[in-house]
Parts: C-alpha cells; structure tokens; sequence
C-alpha cells in the first residue's frame, strides 16, 4: 500500500463528505462546517464504555465496545452510505484522530473507497479556527452598522448581502437579537464553540480587500461571547448610524418582536431583571403591559426610559471613531425603507473611495 500523507484540516475541502464519527451530543456542540454525523458509538453506548474502562481496563472496553462500533459501522453501510459510489472519497474524524474514526476508515477502505482520516481529529479543527479567528480578524476591512434599539441594522445587513455586499451576521449565528428581551423562542443558543466555528468559516471566505458589514454588537450576545480579537478590531472600525424616527423603530420592532405576546409570562419575567435599573414601580408597569399583551405602550416607553437613554454613552465608550461616524436616514423601516439604506450605505463607501 502505497504511503499516505496525513489529512489536515487546511485539506478537508478535496474530499466529497466529511464523515463525523463522534456521538450526537458531541457532534450537536461543535462540528466541523458541513460534516454528517455517523457514530461509531452513540451517547449511551460512549458511557458504558468509558464506565467499563475505569472499572475493568483497557481490554475489556476495547471488547465491549468494539462489538458496539462494528453493529453502528455496519448500519451506517446499510442505510446513510448505501447510495455512495465507487469513486466517492471521505474524510473521517473523531476527538482526536484515534480508534473511532480509524474503526470506520479501516471499514470503508475494505470496501473500496478511498477513505481518510483527519490527522488530530476535530481537537485539530478546533485549534484551526482558534488560529483563523486570531489571524483574519486583524486584517479585515470592517464597517461597523450601529443604531438604536429598533433601527432594523440586521435586516439593513440582509440587504447589504443580497447587493453582493460582504456580511458577519452574528446575531443570526448566536441565535438571539442581541438585546434583553433577544432571545428567540423555542431556539437554544449553540455552543460558545459552535459560534466561534461559524464566525471562522465566513472569515476564511472573506475577500480582505473589500470591506465587511458587522452589527456594533456588545461582548455578549445572549449567553455568548465575542471573540476578543474581533471586538478589539470592531471598537476600532469606522461606523456608520442608521438614524431612525422614533415613529419608524416603534412600529419596526412592533412587527419583529411581534411573538414576544406569545408568551406574556416570559416576557414579563425577562422584564423584571430590570427592576434595579429601572425600579420595582416602572417595571410593575411594564410586566402588566407584558400580561395585556400591550406592546405598543411598552415598547414605546422601553425605547424613551431604557434604551435610548443608554445608547448615545455606550456607542461613545466602545466604539474609538464615534465621533466621525457617518450618518443614514430613515423615517421608514419597511421593506422599501430597508432596501433605500442599504442602498445608502453602499453609496457612502462610493463616496469614500478615492476615484469618487
């Protein structure tokens, strides 16, 4: 057999499939970009052997659990591999590139595919986009989009990307708008891990000549964080403010957090966390509002008490060029408002490039 290079994760793109052989608990908290989970042990069955090799030792888990890996080898053969063809070429990797992933290459080069293992496993992975975030985030070109709580900069984002703009959705990768009232219902915030390998992936596509549109973000959003190198390169970016009537944030965010009356327990509950900024009194107010169901009112005071009051000062402490930010209007934040900013935004980067 004629010798073979080690697979790096910088080489992952030439294979046809990226097979992840962990369990699905592992594979839900962090994978690489694009890979199908096929385990060689399950979640259960991972315990029993781990319980078995601190117990009794190595052999007797190595038993165990091979029997285990050849029945889920074997079915994944039968059902999620059955369609592949003859030329198809795998990439297989587990925690560290050890027996899982090297059981299920064994198996499907003696079945004729040119399998392969990744060299250090999804650890490897894990320190490749570590690197990439610490590397890329210096050198990209950013454009920071900021505004007051219901300027609508995430869908001015959308906007910006279907022009062929270059964007970094966080909040879309973090699941969650950012703000206290942002979390999505019904949809679980990913791993700190999973977060860092979605904001890496787009870095590694970026074109770092062209300028890339973030959201002026905090450090969190949710229960996640920022990269540190990225908040460090967007505290320093150029920004640019869309500067919406109050008129046009109230009925925006009336539309995009419609589904917050839902739920009015929830929402009354999220409300009270801010009893010691606000006081028990204005709060009270705002968790009966919360149970009527009254958005209008509340929304239009958590702008004029809560948000707005806050916005100016923060915007100046994180963000170095505040002062010589660059400045778009809307007195609309419907679909054709949205799409005449980002219009707006582009023609700001016109007028800024040397040839204007």
């Amino acid at each position: 057999m004629s010798h073979r290079q080690p697979v790096r994760v910088v080489d992952r793109h030439a294979f046809d499939t990226i097979i992840d052989a962990r369990s699905p608990a592992e594979f839900a908290l962090d994978r690489i970009p694009g890979a199908i989970n096929c385990p060689v042990l399950d979640d259960e069955e991972r315990h029993i052997v781990g319980t078995v090799y601190v117990q009794t030792g190595a052999f007797e888990a190595r038993r165990i659990g091979g029997a285990m890996v050849a029945a889920n080898i074997a079915r994944h053969l039968r059902d999620t591999l059955a369609d592949r063809p003859e030329k198809w070429k795998p990439l297989v990797y587990c925690w560290r590139g050890g027996m899982r992933s090297g059981s299920m290459v064994t198996w499907l080069r003696l079945v004729g595919w040119d399998a392969q293992q990744l060299a250090g496993g999804y650890k490897s992975f894990r320190r490749h986009v570590i690197s990439q975030l610490d590397a890329l985030t210096p050198r990209l070109d950013l454009r920071v989009v900021c505004g007051a709580t219901g300027s609508a900069k995430t869908r001015v984002l959308h906007a910006l990307a279907a022009r062929g703009e270059q964007v970094l959705d966080l909040e879309d990768f973090a699941h969650h708008k950012g703000s206290l009232l942002g979390s999505l219902p019904g949809v679980a915030q990913p791993s700190q891990k999973h977060f860092e390998t979605r904001i890496a992936t787009v870095l590694e596509g970026i074109d770092l000549q062209r300028p890339l549109y973030v959201e002026g973000e905090s450090i969190r959003i949710g229960r996640l964080s920022l990269p540190l190198s990225l908040v460090a390169k967007m505290r320093a970016a150029p920004c640019i403010e869309v500067v919406a009537t109050p008129e046009a944030r109230l009925a925006y965010l009336l539309r995009d957090y419609a589904y917050l009356g839902d739920d009015r327990a929830a929402l009354a509950g999220q409300l009270g966390l801010l009893k010691e900024l606000q006081g028990k009194e204005t709060v009270a107010r705002w968790q009966q509002w919360a149970h009527e169901a009254q958005l209008p009112l509340l929304f239009a005071e958590l702008m004029a008490l809560h948000y707005d009051p806050h916005y100016e000062k923060s915007q100046e402490r994180h963000f170095k060029t505040w002062a010589a930010r660059r400045r778009v209007a809307a007195a609309d934040l419907g679909d054709q408002g949205i799409e005449a900013l980002a219009d707006a935004v582009r023609a700001l980067e016109d007028d800024a490039s040397p040839s204007a």
